[in-house]
Protein backbone atom coordinates (compact mmCIF):
# COMPACT_ATOMS: atom_id res chain seq x y z
CA UNK A 1 0.00 0.00 0.00
CA UNK A 2 1.62 3.54 -0.90
CA UNK A 3 -1.67 5.29 -1.93
CA UNK A 4 -1.56 8.42 -0.11
CA UNK A 5 -5.64 8.19 -0.11
CA UNK A 6 -5.54 4.39 1.28
CA UNK A 7 -3.01 5.46 3.82
CA UNK A 8 -5.10 8.79 5.01
CA UNK A 9 -7.69 6.25 6.18
CA UNK A 10 -5.86 4.01 8.10
CA UNK A 11 -6.32 4.19 12.08
CA UNK A 12 -3.37 3.36 13.35
CA UNK A 13 -3.38 0.91 16.77
CA UNK A 14 -0.63 3.06 18.12
CA UNK A 15 0.62 6.21 17.68
CA UNK A 16 4.30 7.47 19.52
CA UNK A 17 6.26 10.48 17.87
CA UNK A 18 10.31 9.49 17.13
CA UNK A 19 11.46 13.44 17.57
CA UNK A 20 14.18 14.07 16.16
CA UNK A 21 16.63 10.80 16.25
CA UNK A 22 17.45 8.57 13.65
CA UNK A 23 17.96 5.12 13.09
CA UNK A 24 21.31 5.24 14.42
CA UNK A 25 20.41 7.13 17.78
CA UNK A 26 17.71 5.31 19.53
CA UNK A 27 14.45 5.40 17.23
CA UNK A 28 14.96 1.73 16.67
CA UNK A 29 15.04 0.57 20.18
CA UNK A 30 11.95 3.09 20.31
CA UNK A 31 10.17 1.63 17.16
CA UNK A 32 10.97 -1.96 18.79
CA UNK A 33 9.46 -1.04 21.98
CA UNK A 34 5.82 0.43 20.93
CA UNK A 35 5.46 -2.41 18.50
CA UNK A 36 5.57 -4.67 21.23
CA UNK A 37 2.09 -2.74 22.02
CA UNK A 38 0.69 -3.53 18.67
CA UNK A 39 -0.91 -6.66 17.55
CA UNK A 40 -0.20 -9.33 14.68
CA UNK A 41 -1.78 -7.55 12.04
CA UNK A 42 -2.01 -3.78 13.21
CA UNK A 43 -0.60 -0.53 12.18
CA UNK A 44 2.29 1.22 14.11
CA UNK A 45 2.29 5.05 13.21
CA UNK A 46 5.55 6.78 13.61
CA UNK A 47 5.91 10.30 13.18
CA UNK A 48 9.45 11.91 12.68
CA UNK A 49 11.18 14.68 11.90
CA UNK A 50 14.66 12.95 10.62
CA UNK A 51 15.11 13.09 7.18
CA UNK A 52 17.35 10.00 6.72
CA UNK A 53 14.31 8.01 7.97
CA UNK A 54 12.01 7.75 5.10
CA UNK A 55 15.62 6.17 3.55
CA UNK A 56 16.14 3.84 6.24
CA UNK A 57 12.90 2.66 7.64
CA UNK A 58 11.47 -0.20 4.94
CA UNK A 59 14.99 -1.80 4.70
CA UNK A 60 14.76 -1.96 7.96
CA UNK A 61 11.05 -3.24 8.11
CA UNK A 62 11.50 -5.46 5.86
CA UNK A 63 14.70 -6.92 7.75
CA UNK A 64 12.95 -7.53 10.57
CA UNK A 65 9.70 -8.59 8.85
CA UNK A 66 7.42 -5.82 9.00
CA UNK A 67 5.30 -4.25 6.39
CA UNK A 68 6.36 -0.88 5.38
CA UNK A 69 2.87 0.26 4.11
CA UNK A 70 4.01 4.11 3.54
CA UNK A 71 4.61 7.81 4.35
CA UNK A 72 2.51 10.57 4.78
CA UNK A 73 3.10 14.67 5.34
CA UNK A 74 2.29 15.43 8.88
CA UNK A 75 2.30 19.35 10.55
CA UNK A 76 6.07 19.92 10.46
CA UNK A 77 6.76 15.62 10.38
CA UNK A 78 6.71 12.65 8.28
CA UNK A 79 3.67 10.37 9.57
CA UNK A 80 5.33 6.28 8.90
CA UNK A 81 2.66 3.40 8.99
CA UNK A 82 3.99 -0.12 9.52
CA UNK A 83 1.98 -2.94 9.67
CA UNK A 84 3.48 -5.72 12.11
CA UNK A 85 4.29 -9.00 10.70
CA UNK A 86 3.50 -12.50 11.84
CA UNK A 87 6.92 -14.39 10.68
CA UNK A 88 9.17 -12.91 13.59
CA UNK A 89 6.06 -12.29 16.45
CA UNK A 90 8.16 -14.92 19.05
CA UNK A 91 11.34 -13.53 17.94
CA UNK A 92 10.45 -9.45 18.75
CA UNK A 93 11.15 -9.53 22.62
CA UNK A 94 14.11 -11.21 21.88
CA UNK A 95 15.20 -8.85 19.31
CA UNK A 96 14.27 -5.88 21.79
CA UNK A 97 16.00 -7.48 24.52
CA UNK A 98 19.20 -7.72 22.50
CA UNK A 99 19.23 -4.31 21.33
CA UNK A 100 18.91 -2.82 24.40
CA UNK A 101 21.38 -5.24 25.77
CA UNK A 102 23.99 -3.75 23.32
CA UNK A 103 22.79 -0.32 23.96
CA UNK A 104 23.91 -0.73 27.21
CA UNK A 105 27.35 -2.75 26.71
CA UNK A 106 28.16 0.27 23.70
CA UNK A 107 31.43 2.02 24.32
CA UNK A 108 32.09 5.52 23.00
CA UNK A 109 35.60 5.74 21.32
CA UNK A 110 38.01 8.28 20.65
CA UNK A 111 41.43 8.84 19.51
CA UNK A 112 43.47 11.75 20.52
CA UNK A 113 47.51 12.61 19.13
CA UNK A 114 49.29 15.58 20.34
CA UNK A 115 49.84 18.05 17.20
CA UNK A 116 51.50 21.09 18.31
CA UNK A 117 52.03 23.47 20.64
CA UNK A 118 49.48 23.14 23.50
CA UNK A 119 47.30 21.42 20.89
CA UNK A 120 45.80 18.13 20.32
CA UNK A 121 43.87 16.51 17.88
CA UNK A 122 40.66 14.55 18.67
CA UNK A 123 39.76 11.29 16.55
CA UNK A 124 35.95 10.06 16.85
CA UNK A 125 34.20 8.30 14.35
CA UNK A 126 34.38 10.26 10.68
CA UNK A 127 35.49 13.23 12.79
CA UNK A 128 38.20 15.15 14.23
CA UNK A 129 38.78 18.08 16.00
CA UNK A 130 41.75 20.40 17.53
CA UNK A 131 41.48 21.25 21.16
CA UNK A 132 44.00 23.86 22.58
CA UNK A 133 45.48 24.02 26.55
CA UNK A 134 43.53 22.51 29.26
CA UNK A 135 42.67 26.52 29.80
CA UNK A 136 43.03 29.67 28.62
CA UNK A 137 42.35 33.19 30.31
CA UNK A 138 42.60 34.79 26.44
CA UNK A 139 40.08 36.53 25.02
CA UNK A 140 41.05 34.61 21.55
CA UNK A 141 42.98 31.35 20.90
CA UNK A 142 43.66 29.34 17.71
CA UNK A 143 41.53 26.73 19.07
CA UNK A 144 38.70 26.49 22.49
CA UNK A 145 40.53 25.10 25.61
CA UNK A 146 39.75 21.37 26.96
CA UNK A 147 37.82 22.94 30.11
CA UNK A 148 35.50 25.02 27.15
CA UNK A 149 35.05 21.77 25.31
CA UNK A 150 33.67 20.06 28.66
CA UNK A 151 31.21 22.72 28.83
CA UNK A 152 30.32 22.99 25.90
CA UNK A 153 29.68 19.38 25.21
CA UNK A 154 27.18 19.34 28.79
CA UNK A 155 24.76 22.30 27.17
CA UNK A 156 25.11 20.84 23.84
CA UNK A 157 23.62 17.80 25.39
CA UNK A 158 21.07 19.61 26.95
CA UNK A 159 20.22 21.42 24.04
CA UNK A 160 19.52 18.91 21.44
CA UNK A 161 18.12 16.57 24.08
CA UNK A 162 15.22 19.26 25.19
CA UNK A 163 14.62 20.58 21.89
CA UNK A 164 13.61 16.86 21.15
CA UNK A 165 12.06 15.89 24.36
CA UNK A 166 9.78 18.82 23.40
CA UNK A 167 9.15 17.93 19.55
CA UNK A 168 8.00 13.95 20.94
CA UNK A 169 5.35 15.77 23.11
CA UNK A 170 4.22 17.95 19.98
CA UNK A 171 5.58 20.78 22.32
CA UNK A 172 5.66 24.18 20.16
CA UNK A 173 9.12 25.51 21.22
CA UNK A 174 10.36 28.43 18.43
CA UNK A 175 13.63 28.71 20.29
CA UNK A 176 16.21 26.74 22.68
CA UNK A 177 19.40 28.77 23.74
CA UNK A 178 21.44 27.69 26.56
CA UNK A 179 24.60 29.74 28.19
CA UNK A 180 27.01 27.52 30.34
CA UNK A 181 29.37 29.25 33.01
CA UNK A 182 32.18 27.31 34.86
CA UNK A 183 34.59 28.37 37.80
CA UNK A 184 38.02 26.30 38.78
CA UNK A 185 38.20 25.76 42.98
CA UNK A 186 41.91 26.67 42.05
CA UNK A 187 43.09 27.41 38.71
CA UNK A 188 46.60 28.49 40.40
CA UNK A 189 47.14 24.58 41.55
CA UNK A 190 46.45 23.77 37.93
CA UNK A 191 49.34 25.78 36.84
CA UNK A 192 51.10 24.37 39.62
CA UNK A 193 51.60 27.96 41.12
CA UNK A 194 50.06 26.71 44.52
CA UNK A 195 48.80 23.86 45.94
CA UNK A 196 44.88 22.88 45.64
CA UNK A 197 41.91 21.56 44.34
CA UNK A 198 42.24 22.35 40.32
CA UNK A 199 38.71 20.55 40.03
CA UNK A 200 35.44 22.56 38.81
CA UNK A 201 34.12 24.37 42.24
CA UNK A 202 30.51 24.82 39.89
CA UNK A 203 28.19 24.97 36.68
CA UNK A 204 25.60 26.49 36.13
CA UNK A 205 23.56 26.15 33.25
CA UNK A 206 20.49 28.40 32.22
CA UNK A 207 18.58 27.36 29.23
CA UNK A 208 16.31 29.86 27.47
CA UNK A 209 13.06 28.80 25.56
CA UNK A 210 10.92 30.64 23.64
CA UNK A 211 7.13 29.18 23.24
CA UNK A 212 3.99 30.01 23.55
CA UNK A 213 2.90 26.43 24.41
CA UNK A 214 2.07 24.61 27.49
CA UNK A 215 4.85 26.25 30.23
CA UNK A 216 4.02 23.09 32.56
CA UNK A 217 4.57 20.89 29.72
CA UNK A 218 7.53 22.46 29.02
CA UNK A 219 8.93 22.56 32.31
CA UNK A 220 8.24 19.14 32.65
CA UNK A 221 10.19 17.80 28.88
CA UNK A 222 13.46 20.43 31.04
CA UNK A 223 12.94 18.32 34.12
CA UNK A 224 13.14 14.81 31.77
CA UNK A 225 15.77 15.99 30.01
CA UNK A 226 17.92 16.58 32.90
CA UNK A 227 17.03 13.10 34.57
CA UNK A 228 18.13 11.51 31.40
CA UNK A 229 21.25 13.82 30.54
CA UNK A 230 24.46 11.35 30.87
CA UNK A 231 26.82 14.38 31.08
CA UNK A 232 24.75 16.13 33.29
CA UNK A 233 24.17 12.91 35.97
CA UNK A 234 27.62 12.76 35.41
CA UNK A 235 28.89 16.35 36.49
CA UNK A 236 26.40 16.21 39.52
CA UNK A 237 27.86 13.92 41.50
CA UNK A 238 31.72 15.97 41.28
CA UNK A 239 30.20 19.69 41.25
CA UNK A 240 27.96 21.80 42.47
CA UNK A 241 25.86 21.54 39.61
CA UNK A 242 22.90 24.35 38.83
CA UNK A 243 20.38 23.94 35.99
CA UNK A 244 17.76 26.54 35.13
CA UNK A 245 14.73 26.87 32.80
CA UNK A 246 13.73 30.32 31.61
CA UNK A 247 10.70 30.48 29.22
CA UNK A 248 10.80 33.22 27.44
Amino acid sequence: MSDTEDLQQIEPDRVFDGGDLDCGSGLVLLIRENMLQVPVGGVLEMRSREVTVRDELPPWCRMVGHDYLGQLAGEGCDRFFIRRGAEKVKEEQQALDEDKARARDYQWRARIRSTGRLESTVYCRNFSWKTGQPASFEERDEHPSAVEYLLGALAADLCAAFANECSQHSLEVDDVELSVRGRLDNVLAHLGLEEGDPSFRGIEVKCFAATLDDQDAVRGAWQRTVARSPLAATLDKAVDLKLKLAIV
